[in-house]
């Protein structure tokens, strides 16, 4: 395995999208033509499985040096009213492209910190959005919560709107990895708010464990994972630390480099991580989660019914995503569409009445036969041909599958390719054969983290 990790481990998407996000064509794109699509998913989908809203909640009281993701900090909760007002102004500008009411099948709030904001507000926020929608027959609504500030009001006051799951970022509990990050975050934390989920009667608990971090090593990562076992929380996403230091404003600059674990420590929290969360019974799903045998998770990938989006892996699949707030990507399957990246820009886009996009990507017919392969590939670990000669450029596609083939990486039929149980942990490498956009144009420079 090792060899294979020296030979596969190279910058890669994780494949939220395809086209991943750096390769989207701006120049074919505009906020009618993403309107367009919008109405036309909305008209396919909506009497049928409803849509999923996506919801970011930007604000942190303090940096976590490990985090990709866009957030604006600050410690003045005066914030939250004029931004939540905002998140509804959007919304209505939605509601007036559809010509019916919408059915909720899907809803989460991510961030930021969407526990910065209080209870009382986002009830309000939330209560806002509802009373527009038809809520699904089984919806799937769920929250990232911080360990330091979710309180028991803040998950009684969203389990009594309908959420069911709940993920918290515990990344590692060893005090000099969360010192280098900026993330301290005592066990008993994470303790009091899994135990105050499971006894109001969250059914989908997840926690989040990050390998690769500054400074962490094999011993403090075995502990990490026993005393979440203590926890059993339903499901865990335990996910390669993705240093992109060079990406603006995502505060990669709180260590050095050298403070990194080398690849051969890297590898080895990887694979031991992995058989222990096994030995402990919890079961791999996808890439980079495991769950427990109950949980929707692992039973939606026992179905062939899991799902990947700009929220991960979810259980629920829906053609139409809205993706509300600063810097938020929608997905109406035909296209793409990233909000703009600051608060002020955003507050006033949709003071002007305008869908505040920023950016985004029209799917071609290729990109559309291409998204579907890998999202096959990335939620199933496979994917069926009905004609491999669709078009030239995939001969080398296979190629270089049969070389994984060779390393025992897939498995290849006549129509089909199968991706073995060794070459779990390479998923990103074959999806990555099939992305004809990257193939085209490879990066001068670094712009992904890692694959492994």
């Amino acid at each position: 395995m090792n060899s294979l990790i020296d030979k596969y481990n190279i910058p890669g998407p994780r494949y939220t999208s395809y086209p991943t996000v750096p390769y989207w064509d701006e120049t074919t794109f505009s906020a009618e033509k993403w309107k367009e699509t919008v109405i036309r998913s909305f008209h396919e989908s909506n009497s049928e499985e409803g849509i999923s809203i996506y919801i970011h909640l930007p604000f942190c009281e303090a940096l976590c040096t490990f985090c990709a993701c866009h957030k604006r900090i600050t410690k003045q909760h005066s914030v939250e009213i004029p931004y939540l007002e905002s998140v509804l102004k959007e919304w209505k500008l939605y509601l007036e492209l559809f010509e019916e009411k919408p059915k909720l099948k899907e809803l989460h709030l991510g961030g930021g910190t969407p526990t910065f904001f209080s209870p009382k507000n986002l009830k309000t926020l939330l209560e806002g959005i509802f009373e527009t929608v038809e809520i699904a027959e089984h919806p799937e609504f769920s929250f990232e919560g911080h360990p330091n500030n979710t309180t028991r009001d803040h998950l009684q006051t969203l389990y009594d709107l309908g959420f069911r799951r709940v993920s918290f970022g515990v990344q590692d509990y060893d005090p000099k990895v969360q010192k280098a990050i900026n993330r301290i975050q005592p066990f008993e934390n994470v303790k009091n708010v899994t135990e105050w989920a499971k006894e109001i009667g969250y059914r989908g608990i997840s926690h989040d464990l990050v390998f690769g971090l500054p400074h962490q090593t094999w011993e403090a990562m075995e502990y990490t994972i026993r005393k979440t076992m203590e926890l059993k929380p339903d499901r865990l996403a335990f996910y390669s630390y993705a240093h992109v230091p060079w990406v603006k404003g995502v505060g990669q600059r709180g260590f050095d480099e050298n403070d990194l674990p080398s690849g051969e420590e890297k590898r080895r929290l990887y694979e031991d991580g992995k058989k222990l969360l096994e030995k402990l019974g919890y079961i791999e799903v996808g890439m980079d989660h495991f769950s427990l045998e109950h949980d929707d998770l692992y039973q939606s990938l026992i179905h062939k019914k899991l799902h990947r989006n700009f929220m991960g892996y979810t259980s629920s699949n829906t053609q139409l995503m809205i993706g509300l707030g600063m810097s938020a990507i929608s997905d109406s399957w035909y296209a793409f569409a990233q909000n703009v990246k600051t608060v002020e820009e955003y507050q006033k886009m949709v003071e002007e009445g305008k869908i505040p996009v920023v950016k985004g990507h029209i799917l071609n017919e290729e990109d559309l036969i291409v998204r579907r392969h890998i999202l096959n590939l990335m939620c199933q670990l496979e994917t069926t041909f009905t004609d491999k000669n669709s078009f030239p450029e995939l001969e080398n596609a296979f190629e270089m599958l049969e070389e994984m083939e060779r390393d025992e990486l897939v498995e290849i039929f006549d129509n089909q390719i199968k991706i073995t149980k060794k070459g779990r942990a390479f998923t990103r490498n074959v999806a990555m054969v099939f992305d004809l956009r990257m193939m085209r144009n490879k990066p001068e420079t670094r712009i992904f983290s890692m694959t492994i």
